[in-house]
């Protein structure tokens, strides 16, 4: 592809990793204002917390009421793996603490003042939570098996890699707006972490923002699907263990993975994955899930995060396939591209070199030894 085209396709990443740097780098040399509210880390002001005797609200049916607008933009910042110096350690030092509240608030401060139409949302609160990984007690992700190796290996990159585009396999479930997979569609990422849970008697649905998938969970103890019926969001089924929502999905496909936007780590069709949904604050949710997927991973492994709320927050509709141009705009890129190659070969030249690196392709800055072609330019 030629980057200039790709540079141009993928203009929006670009937009926001300018952000993300503008916003680092401000941090080391501007002091912001941290507000009151991401002073403290936000787990320790959670209602249950505070008072062992707080007691989540009640539908009129009497099932804890888990409905509203939700998001997981406070949950940025937490890495998903610990880092490795900081042990079996669950929470930050107060000093680490203070370190990633400023750099949140300094990131907030660009995008709200300075950055671009396409801003990155980072909440109101900051949590003080080492990694999300709570288990393994280290924190870190455990390694995968041979099986899970090669789902890896089959895993594209799409329009976060450089190609060859020559048909829609060669794009991720993501870049086609098909899906983020579970996890994908609720770990936290530049924006687009809205999620909105209703309920009924019977059944608890979850809607994801950003390529808007809705699970809808069943809570009256029917069976899951058959074996042979494979979904890539699963077979979700729960039920209420106290205060607690427990969801057990089964029945996934092998094509998508549990990080974040649906990219990253693998699945197995052999997954089981368990979330825990717990109102712990009248503004928080506290979200466990294990996943168990002897298929691609030598061991089960949990994670923990917040789902939070905030006053005027709403999930809107996310129109992805009328505002995508990612997938046609590679494929018309990779076509321009043979052109030039096709060129370069008759009049004897040397063929032009493809950018590798995915922020060469976004930000147009050729490699060791390569050439930008311009197409505008005629190149």
């Amino acid at each position: 592809m030629p980057v200039s085209l790709a540079n141009k396709t993928l203009l929006a990443l670009a937009v926001a990793g300018l952000t993300s740097t503008a916003g680092a780098q401000q941090s080391a040399s501007t002091p912001v204002h941290v507000s009151t509210l991401r002073s403290v880390p936000a787990e320790t002001t959670a209602a249950a917390y505070v008072d062992k005797n707080w007691r989540a609200p009640r539908t009129s049916w009497g099932h804890p009421s888990l409905e509203g607008s939700w998001s997981t933009d406070d949950s940025r910042g937490v890495p998903m793996s610990r880092p490795r110096e900081q042990g079996e350690r669950t929470s930050l030092t107060p000093e680490e603490f203070a370190k990633r509240a400023e750099e949140i608030e300094s990131g907030r401060d660009f995008s709200v003042n300075v950055g671009t139409f396409l801003r990155h949302e980072f909440g109101l609160r900051t949590f003080g939570y080492t990694s999300m990984i709570v288990d393994p007690p280290n924190g870190q992700m455990p390694a995968l098996t041979q099986h899970g190796q090669e789902l890896a290996g089959q895993r594209t990159r799409g329009t976060f890699g450089p190609g060859p585009f020559d048909g829609f396999e060669d794009f991720s479930l993501y870049d086609r707006c098909i899906t983020r997979g579970v996890l994908g569609s609720l770990l936290p990422v530049i924006y687009g972490n809205g999620v909105r849970i209703t309920q009924n008697p019977d059944s608890v649905a979850i809607s994801y923002e950003m390529i808007h998938d809705t699970r809808v969970i069943p809570l009256d103890g029917r069976r899951a699907l058959d074996n042979g019926i494979r979904q890539y969001m699963g077979s979700a089924r729960g039920r209420f263990e106290g205060d607690t929502l427990v969801v057990e999905t089964t029945n996934f496909t092998d094509k998508t993975s549990v990080g974040t936007n649906g990219g990253g780590p693998p699945n197995s069709e052999q997954l089981k994955l368990t979330e825990r949904f717990t109102r712990v604050d009248p503004a928080m949710i506290e979200y466990v899930a294990t996943v168990d997927d002897p298929g691609a991973y030598t061991a089960p492994w949990t994670i923990r995060l917040m789902i939070t709320s905030r006053p005027g927050y709403q999930v809107l509709e996310y129109s992805c396939h009328e505002g995508n141009g990612a997938v046609a705009h590679a494929l018309s890129g990779e076509r321009t591209y043979e052109v030039q190659v096709a060129e370069a070969k008759a009049k004897g030249l040397p063929i032009p070199e493809r950018a590798v690196e995915h922020e060469q392709i976004r930000n147009g800055v050729p490699g060791e030894g390569q050439h930008v072609f311009d197409i505008n330019a005629g190149e």
